[in-house]
């Protein structure tokens, strides 16, 4: 039997299929970039792109995180959705301006404190995508909150494809490292212009809505958003602040891009989870919506054999798409996958109680994530460089992901299957095993 079968589960199962695999265009258009951005610009080159990319990423998904989980959880349970939809579309316009002239202020400063100055130009003409992002992002959201998951599938493909072939376009014209900041704004560009197509709340003009819920969620709901973001990128930040090289930095990085895929997972299914809830408790389907949350726990556990099969095989990946200056990245990427898995149980359980109502809880349990990488960081990365860096992240991440699953239980007395939980586990010894031990070079 299906593990969502409702007719919202139904829903909510095509929805994630499509938007994830519209996400999956994420790893594959972003490996092919990697791939071409690794041999034209070299270690050194890709590590400043990875560095301020990473840096400008932060701050986008922060603001749309501010706005994001409860813009949907407000959006689903609204009878009439645009008077929220307008407020949304300004503010993230306000807060992304705003961001983006903080971050060509704070530019040099910045270069300096990571020991690149040649990093600050490209901090100033990155921050242009800023609000171009946000503004992607509030329609975005808007979609998934009134429970349009296909028209959101279509606006994220056409951003990713659109960033590959922008990238290299302007790569290959020899604007270097600039030409792929100019991409990725171009494909923001893109997927605002796709996703106005289907909602296009008025940018001007007075619009009442009473956002007192609105902001009481979306406050607590940022600052949980914060901490996990912080969390997520922490690792490279630390790393390079306690000594990593340039070179060190685009190795790991090249190591992280490899091990998204689970998190877009997240990314997509926690959304549109979150969409399905809301909707499902507002209409007081409080029993269905409880075992539509444990399902969705079985299926994050599910993912773990996949990154044991990822994780046996990572040299041969590793080689594969970097080539062998950055085979160094192999055991990360192994590590930093389990994170990522982990990562995924932590998105399910935060829809979940957000979903509830409980906000705090969801703040609650996200703060403590950072405080516990950057002592872990400062132990491990001095004695082992950047696997102490991945290490400590799927570490925190495991912790983590226990005390989101222990927290979803006292509020809906729910937990994952252990029967799931004991196949994951077994399938994925037996899928480790042949990966490590067969050789697939190529």
């Amino acid at each position: 039997m299906s593990p969502l079968p409702s007719q919202p589960g139904r829903h909510l199962l095509d929805g994630t299929v499509r938007v994830f695999l519209a996400w999956l265009l994420i790893p594959l258009t972003g490996i092919i970039t990697a791939t071409f951005l690794t041999r034209r610009l070299g270690p050194e080159g890709y590590g400043l792109l990875v560095l301020a990319a990473t840096l400008v990423v932060w701050i986008e998904w922060s603001i749309n995180s501010f706005f994001a989980r409860a813009t949907i959880k407000c959006v689903g349970e609204a009878g009439d959705w645009r008077p929220i939809g307008a407020t949304v579309i300004r503010l993230h316009l306000l807060v992304g301006s705003g961001a983006a002239l903080v971050l060509g202020l704070l530019a040099f400063p910045l270069a300096r404190l990571l020991n690149e100055p040649v990093l600050a130009p490209y901090l100033c003409l990155f921050a242009l995508d800023i609000p171009l992002s946000s503004l992607a992002q509030a329609h975005q959201n808007i979609l998934v909150g009134i429970g349009s998951f296909r028209q959101k599938a279509v606006g994220s493909a056409g951003r990713w494809i659109a960033r590959l072939f922008l990238i290299l376009v302007l790569v290959e014209m020899g604007l270097s490292v600039p030409g792929a900041i100019l991409g990725s704004i171009g494909a923001s560009v893109v997927e605002l212009v796709i996703s106005r197509r289907y909602v296009s709340p008025p940018f001007f003009g007075h619009v009442a809505f009473p956002g007192r819920s609105f902001w009481d969620f979306g406050v607590l709901l940022f600052l949980s958003a914060l901490s996990l973001n912080g969390f997520s990128s922490l690792d490279l930040f630390m790393l390079k602040i306690l000594g990593g090289t340039a070179q060190q930095a685009g190795i790991y990085g090249a190591a992280q891009n490899l091990s998204i895929l689970p998190g877009l997972f997240a990314m997509s299914f926690s959304q549109l989870l979150l969409s399905t809830l809301s909707r499902m408790l507002s209409a007081g389907e409080t029993g269905p919506a409880k075992a539509m949350g444990r399902n969705a726990m079985r299926i994050a556990l599910g993912l773990l054999p996949v990154a044991a099969l990822i994780a046996g095989a990572a040299p041969e990946i590793v080689q594969l798409f970097f080539g062998p200056l950055f085979l160094s990245a192999a055991p990360l990427f192994a590590v930093l996958t389990f994170g990522a898995v982990a990562f995924v149980m932590i998105s399910v359980a935060m829809a979940i109680v957000t979903a509830a109502g409980e906000p705090r809880l969801a703040l609650v349990l996200s703060v403590p994530l950072i405080p516990l990488a950057v002592v872990g960081h400062l132990v491990l990365i001095p004695r082992f460089g950047a696997l102490g860096a991945a290490f400590v992240t799927t570490l925190c991440a495991g912790f983590g992901a226990l005390a989101c699953v222990l927290a979803v239980y006292r509020l809906w007395s729910i937990l994952p299957p252990i029967g799931t939980l004991g196949r994951s586990v077994l399938v994925s010894v037996l899928a480790y095993a042949p990966a490590v031990l067969w050789p697939a070079a190529g």
